[in-house]
């Protein structure tokens, strides 16, 4: 949200609207590109020392740079200094949530009753809806305030503010125990030594399965809600630079989207992984054209609409699945591994770099709408594909040392 409403005149001044836009999705985008090497490393802790440890970690690492961005130095108080610290604070955020999710998801999976892994695997990413709720009420509320203050120190106060958050988590995750499948590899002294080294060997196309089915829900999720909200508020836009409609639509399909992660997490219990992910896949790539042409029409409520259901039954409805699949197709020494290296490749070719890429097509293209329905399509399509090449897991063993 930050990057697409207010870093660039922030920290990139300079540039002016469109290269500043792109550098502040280019310093957005350097965060992805440090998730691989925290998904390798807190991988190997989580396969070889256990889960929780990992969670511990990755909140601290991604708490402390949050909090961190809320001090910076704006371009105008010391030049491009402000700018410098905000890419190295990104690269910190971005090896804490390299684990992040993949511990989240390895956890609860490894936990959950085996019928019902879908549900309760999808449940950890209802707090990524809240926190989007939390974020986009807050720039929305932002967007409301005179623009000196908001630009002078009205937007240190998320940043600042989120210690709190932090403090919570940390709280939380103190009194987590160690999930029965790792206590197993350790009594059984199953605890592999060489996680990623395993995963190479035996791993390869189920890393490029994942990182194929996280193209079209982790990049699409990226285009809405961060290369749409700044489509909406460009200047000189059908909106006219209204900041305040894109952080609103994504309040509301947020609001929609705690709810479907579950509910589709639940399907895959009921009628298979692999089914609701291609044709919600395909719902995604079908939906790309008629959902960015209607937002040029100048008519709030489509935008809002188009956002929701472009999240909450596009996005959300593959994020749903995914959150048993992933951890499903990989065996139990190296699961940790095996997750945060599809999520987060995949999170660098797709979220990290959708902005950047989606911000320098517009520019090429005079803002073209169609470029936004083009890269929708192309990466919902991808995950189709790949859909084809994924095995059926729901009810899977998760002690087993085996790949599905």
């Amino acid at each position: 949200m930050a990057s697409a409403l207010i870093f660039s005149p922030l920290f990139f001044s300079p540039l002016g609207a469109a290269g500043g836009l792109i550098a502040s999705f280019a310093t957005y985008g350097v965060g992805f590109a440090a998730r691989p090497f925290g998904g390798l490393l807190f991988g190997y802790i989580g396969d070889r020392f256990g889960r929780k440890h990992v969670l511990l970690i990755t909140i601290g690492l991604m708490g402390l740079a949050s909090f961190s961005i809320g001090l910076l130095p704006t371009y105008h108080q010391a030049g491009m200094l402000g700018a410098i610290l905000l890419v190295v604070l990104r690269i910190v955020q971005g090896l804490g949530a390299g684990a992040e999710q993949a511990g989240a998801t390895t956890l609860i999976s490894e936990v959950a009753p085996r019928r019902r892994r879908g549900f309760f695997a999808a449940l950890p990413f209802v707090g990524i809806q809240i926190g989007t709720l939390l974020g986009a009420g807050t720039f929305a509320l932002l967007a409301l305030a005179d623009k000196d203050a908001l630009h002078g120190w009205l937007w240190r106060v998320p940043f600042l503010a989120s210690v709190v958050l932090v403090g919570v988590a940390i709280f939380i995750r103190l009194r987590l125990k160690e999930t029965p499948v790792f206590h197993d590899l350790e009594k059984h002294k199953n605890v592999n030594r060489n996680p990623l080294g395993v995963l190479w060997r035996s791993s390869r196309k189920n890393v490029l399965v994942g990182i194929g089915l996280r193209m079209g829900e982790n990049g699409n999720s990226t285009i809405y809600s961060a290369l749409l909200v700044a489509f909406l508020a460009r200047e000189g836009g059908v909106f006219q630079g209204d900041k305040f409609i894109g952080p609103t639509g994504l309040l509301i399909a947020a609001g929609f989207s705690a709810v479907m992660v579950v509910a589709f997490g639940a399907l895959s219990d009921r009628v298979g992984r692999v089914r609701v992910y291609r044709y919600r896949a395909l719902f995604q790539l079908l939906f790309a054209v008629p959902a960015f042409y209607l937002v040029t029409l100048g008519n709030v409520t489509l935008v809002w609409v188009v956002m929701t259901v472009g999240i909450a039954l596009g996005v959300q409805s593959m994020l749903g699945p995914q959150c048993a699949l992933l951890p499903e197709l990989f065996g139990a020494t190296h699961r940790f591994t095996g997750v945060a290296m599809s999520r987060e490749i995949s999170a660098v070719f797709a979220g990290g770099i959708a902005p950047f890429v989606g911000a320098l097509l517009l520019a090429a293209t005079g803002q073209s709408w169609m470029v936004l329905a083009g890269y929708s399509a192309v990466l919902a399509g991808i995950s189709f594909t790949a859909s084809f090449f994924t095995p059926e897991t729901a009810g899977r063993d998760l002690r087993s040392v085996e790949n599905a």
